[in-house]
């Protein structure tokens, strides 16, 4: 589990996860390693007390380096991707910008720098203002806003490298950081960022099921083709042989990526909806019948609003448990009335990118269907 399930905490509880990330990065940086996908689902507690372990995970793209060695290759994860990545020009001091987005995000829920599109949030990581003035940062202890002053400066050159960190009175000293819980609010955006996008995964799949046989093309026999063992669905390794049939070059890493992304229940394989949802043309599944038949999946009733209630039923078909679904219905619901209507689906819908949040990867903007070379251009789809 993470930080969003073991409930409410402190800053000082913020201050002990953080120290251990930057630990991690310290402890890879001093053997000639940059980690260089540095975020939140990367770090996992081993159990809900108050003393569990945080466990590193993911290693897929990290790279040996030598002192003054610089890359230019752009990997990592949107929403914690440093400036100077984006440029093509940067060393391990990009880790450490990683990890102050996190430790921004464990204190207000948010990221530093986001949008509705992975171009608008490197947009915003390029020339945004840090935000340390609004709600929840008046609550929020000068010692730990001077550290992510000093952790997300622009400059490599002046950010602080993982020793200074870990040396910073705010990590050393108990006396700075602050035992009150954080703000319920901030709780509560840690939840909703970290579930956005489910309900368009999950509608996304309602529609791809119900896409005609002309629709589909291919796709059905393409599925036959991965699902070698017959089972009905496609495993990791099933799903990698494939890749390499049809050319592709993708790394491990970014396998698992795509893997992560299609698998909607997080079953560890892909069944034959999760895969038409994932690999048939966004043009299909965006088109006015196809929302409204997807709407209608989840309006129950027919009363032309989705309500709780039926989102929770929707779960239960889907395999999924419970995640977080009034910041769900809160982040879609412009009129604030508590439910969802086609309007505010439809928007849902049509905005921003397909993923979720942090987990797909730079070097991996590309979906499914691009992988295996399936996918059109707008003008020829």
């Amino acid at each position: 589990m993470w930080i969003v399930e073991k409930g409410q905490y402190s800053e000082k509880e913020a201050a002990k996860l953080i120290k251990t990330i930057v630990g991690v990065v310290e402890a890879c940086h001093s053997l000639g390693v940059m980690h260089r996908d540095l975020k939140p689902e990367n770090f996992l507690l081993l159990s809900s007390q108050e003393d569990a372990a945080l466990k590193a995970t993911d290693f897929g793209l990290s790279v040996f380096y030598k002192p003054g060695e610089t890359f230019s290759d752009v990997v990592g994860s949107p929403y914690y991707v440093a400036p100077e990545v984006l440029c093509k020009h940067y060393g391990p001091e990009s880790d450490v910008w990683s990890a102050g987005v996190i430790l921004y995000i464990l204190l207000s829920g948010v990221p530093p720098f986001w949008a509705e599109t992975d171009m608008g949030i490197f947009r915003q990581i390029l020339r945004g203002k840090l935000d340390l003035e609004s709600e929840p940062w008046p609550g929020i202890s000068d010692s730990a806003k001077d550290l992510l002053r000093k952790i997300l400066d622009r400059n490599p050159k002046r950010r602080l490298t993982a020793h200074e960190v870990l040396c910073h009175p705010w990590i050393v000293d108990d006396s700075m950081t602050p035992d009150k819980p954080l703000d319920s609010a901030v709780l509560s955006r840690l939840k909703q960022f970290s579930a956005m996008n489910k309900l368009k995964k999950m509608a996304l799949r309602v529609i791809a099921e119900r896409l005609s046989e002309e629709e589909i093309g291919g796709l059905k026999e393409l599925f036959k083709m991965l699902d070698t063992d017959n089972s009905g669905t496609i495993t990791f390794d099933e799903l990698k042989e494939g890749l390499r049939r049809v050319g592709s070059e993708l790394m491990e890493s970014e396998i698992k990526d795509l893997m992560d992304a299609a698998d909607i229940d997080n079953s560890g394989t892909i069944d034959y909806g999760e895969f038409i949802a994932a690999t048939v043309h966004l043009n299909k599944l965006e088109r006015e019948e196809n929302l409204l038949s997807a709407f209608s999946f989840f309006d129950k009733d027919g009363s032309g609003y989705i309500t709780i209630e039926e989102l929770q039923q929707a779960c239960k078909e889907f395999g999924l448990s419970e995640l977080n679904l009034d910041e769900i219905i809160k982040d879609i619901d412009q009129d604030n009335d508590g439910q969802i209507d086609y309007g505010e689906f439809s928007a849902m819908m049509r905005k921003g990118t397909g993923g979720g949040v942090g987990r797909r990867t730079i070097r991996n903007t590309l979906n499914l269907g691009e992988a295996l070379g399936l996918v059109q251009s707008e003008e020829n789809a």
